[in-house]
C-alpha cells in the first residue's frame, strides 16, 4: 500500500471504531482510535497472514494484551477480510462475536483471549518459545499498554524474554500517557521506560505512532535483530482524530454519545478530504 492509502484505511477504520462504539453504547474510545494506524500498518504491510485461511500453520502471531482496545482489532481484521464488516456493528451484544475483550474460539484471527492486563505478553512469549523450539519462521507481535505496564506479571515476563534472547519477538507499547484514572506519570510513573527495557536485555525503538513509515521501519528493522527480544515504543496520541477526545483520559473507557459521534464521525471525513488532497 502507498502512505495515502495506509491513511485512509486507517481513517476508515476511526470512522468504524466510532460508529461501532455508538451502537453498543458502550465501550473504549481513546485506546482503539489512537493505535488505528499501528495496526493498519501491521495488518495491510507487515503480519503474514492468509485471511482466507487464518489458521495457516506459518502465519505471524499477533497477541492483543490491553483487550480493551479491541474495537481496532476487530475492525482492522473486518477491514483484512478475516470476517464481514457488517458485523463489526454488534460490538458487546447478546450473542456477538464481537465481545468486549477478544475470545480466541469466536473470531477467525484471534489468537488469544485478554482481559486481564499484564499476562499478553507472557503468552506472546510461549508462543515465542514454541516457534524457536519448532524451529519455525513465524514471528510473534504483542500489543501492549503503557498503563499495563504498573503490573508486576509483566516484568516477569520482559525479564523472562531478555534473558532467552527471544528475537524472533516484537512487542509494542501504545505509549499513549493515559490510563483509566489519569495519566500514567501521575498513577504511576513509567519513565525511563525505554532504559528499562535495555537494562532487561531487549531491543529499543521509538516511534511516533502516526508515522507510517516509521512504524513500518520499525517493524522491519526488529526482523532483523537476532539476538534479543525488541520492543517499539510507539508514541500515540489518545483519540487520535477526534479533537474533542484525543489526550483526555475521561474517554480512556467511554463511547460517545450521539452527537459526539456525529461530531467526531464529521472531523474524520474532513480528515479524510485533507488526506485526499494532500497526496494529489
Amino acid at each position: 500500500m502507498t502512505t495515502k492509502e495506509l491513511e485512509l484505511t486507517a481513517n476508515s477504520i476511526r470512522q468504524t471504531i466510532i460508529e461501532m462504539l455508538l451502537e453498543a453504547g458502550s465501550g473504549h474510545s481513546a485506546g482503539p482510535l489512537g493505535m488505528a494506524d499501528v495496526f493498519t500498518a501491521l495488518y495491510f504491510e507487515v503480519l503474514n497472514g492468509k485471511p482466507d485461511q487464518p489458521t495457516w500453520p506459518d502465519r505471524d502471531r499477533l497477541v492483543l494484551s490491553c483487550g480493551h482496545i479491541c474495537p481496532v482489532l476487530y475492525a482492522a481484521l473486518a477491514y483484512r477480510g478475516y470476517f464481514p464488516r457488517s458485523e463489526l456493528k454488534t460490538l458487546r451484544q447478546f450473542g456477538s462475536r464481537l465481545a468486549g475483550h477478544p475470545h480466541n474460539l469466536d473470531l477467525p484471527g484471534i489468537e488469544t483471549s485478554s482481559g486481564p492486563l499484564g499476562q499478553g505478553l507472557s503468552q506472546a512469549i510461549g508462543m515465542a518459545l514454541g516457534a524457536r523450539m519448532g524451529d519455525k519462521k513465524w514471528r510473534t507481535y504483542a500489543i501492549l499498554s503503557d498503563g499495563e505496564h504498573d503490573e508486576g506479571q509483566l516484568w516477569e515476563a520482559v525479564l523472562f524474554a531478555g534473558k532467552n534472547k527471544l528475537h524472533n519477538l516484537t512487542a509494542i507499547v501504545d505509549r499513549n500517557n493515559i490510563q483509566i484514572d489519569g495519566f500514567t506519570e501521575d498513577v504511576m510513573p513509567l519513565e525511563p521506560l525505554a532504559d528499562k527495557y535495555r537494562a532487561f536485555n531487549w531491543y529499543v525503538l521509538e516511534v511516533d505512532g502516526h508515522n507510517f513509515e516509521e512504524i513500518i521501519a520499525a517493524l522491519r528493522h526488529a526482523r532483523a535483530v537476532f539476538e534479543k527480544p525488541t520492543v517499539i515504543i510507539a508514541h500515540t496520541i489518545p483519540g487520535k482524530g477526534v479533537d474533542f477526545m484525543e489526550n483526555d483520559y475521561h474517554w480512556h473507557g467511554k463511547p460517545p454519545k450521539t452527537e459526539e459521534a456525529q461530531k467526531a464521525l464529521r472531523e474524520l471525513r474532513t480528515l479524510r478530504g485533507k488526506i485526499r488532497s494532500e497526496h494529489e
